[in-house]
């Protein structure tokens, strides 16, 4: 993905740096709301402006620059109203698990009014976007480590592989001819007390929660019926929301030069990090049964959406973030390591851990 040239510090950047108003989709999500946090302490931003589905009291979580509105990115005049006095506009909505059919819709049409909106509002100089990790696919001509370099191709087997890597393309034919700057973020697995998606979609977890009381509490207290989680031995990478917040921030502030970067916290883990926390048991996973399981998970349309995960297991698909280090001035707060255990901590707290 290209993006147009300007020279840190040009007088553009200097004018559009302080006193910024910035319109967000998406600010009560997993990274949304850390994100609003860190543009509530930035000196640049005056405004913030966000859009959700959802009822939400921006009052309650004690923001002060934020204006809260309930609109749908799939209503192009609730985002064109969001955007017309946006200096910044960021895009955080999106769907994760969900039908194909249905994240299609939110993922591609939504982002694409947002993308549109954007570009032809007057004022808005910058554009900022979060994709996935998963833009890059998990086939096998994805190499181990990625770097920015490497083309968004997508896993055609797991739709939302599929749809992020699609996003990228329709936003880089959309910039051809436009004058604003685009920043867009490949995150890996996004985690913390606030991000418990990795969690929450642990089959066991979701399971659980569906089973009767009695079933439940006789898990809690035998332990040989504690969950067996199948483990690849591939290593996969975490990223504190508050991190992908800074990060994201920077760009809002227009730091370094516009254009791709990605984001995963120090350190690697395995499926047995992630039980060893979670006091789960491990069974070692032969890659031939992965694949084998991949290949089964996508040819059956019942399974629930959070099967087609088992894709990003199949080989190493690791970031290297060293641009947005460079470029960003980026200093990730926690490891992966310290991301994990503050998440299973959170999810323990709420009852989402038994």
């Amino acid at each position: 993905m290209t993006q147009p040239k300007r020279k840190p510090g040009s007088p553009q950047t200097k004018r559009r740096s302080a006193g910024l108003t910035v319109a967000v989709t998406g600010p009560t999500g997993d990274i949304g709301k850390s994100f609003v946090r860190a543009l509530e302490r930035a000196r640049t931003v005056k405004r913030i402006i966000g859009m959700a589905r959802r009822p939400f009291d921006a009052e309650a979580e004690g923001w002060k620059k934020t204006e809260y509105r309930r609109g749908d990115v799939l209503d192009r005049g609730s985002v064109e109203e969001l955007v017309t006095e946006a200096d910044v506009v960021v895009h955080l909505a999106f769907i994760i698990f969900g039908d194909a059919d249905e994240t299609r819709k939110v993922n591609l049409e939504g982002s694409r009014n947002v993308f549109e909106a954007a570009i032809a509002a007057r004022r808005v100089k910058r554009l900022v976007y979060a994709s996935s990790v998963a833009a890059y696919g998990f086939d096998e001509e994805t190499p181990e480590w990625l770097t920015e370099d490497e083309p968004p191709r997508g896993t055609d087997s797991f739709y939302y592989s599929r749809q992020k890597a699609e996003l990228e393309g329709l936003l880089s034919d959309l910039l051809d001819d436009a004058s604003l700057d685009a920043y867009v973020f490949r995150p890996c697995i996004v985690a913390g007390p606030e991000s418990l998606l990795l969690i929450e979609n642990l089959p066991y977890v979701s399971l659980g929660e569906k089973l009767p009381g009695a079933v439940r509490s006789l898990l809690d207290v035998v332990p040989v019926l504690k969950p067996v989680i199948p483990d690849p031995g591939v290593p996969f990478q975490l990223v504190h929301a508050e991190d992908v917040a800074t990060a994201l921030r920077a760009a809002v502030q227009g730091k370094g030069e516009p254009g791709v970067y990605n984001l995963a916290a120090p350190g690697e883990l395995t499926v047995k990090n992630l039980a060893d926390e979670l006091g789960w048991y491990t069974v070692p996973l032969p890659e031939l049964a992965v694949d084998a399981t991949a290949h089964v998970v996508a040819r059956l349309p019942f399974l629930p959406p959070e099967a087609a995960w088992i894709s990003a297991f199949r080989r190493p698909v690791l970031m290297d973030t060293s641009k947005a280090r460079r470029e960003l001035g980026w200093r990730p707060q926690h490891t992966a390591r310290a991301t994990l255990r503050a998440t299973v901590a959170a999810a323990r707290a709420g009852d989402l851990l038994r």
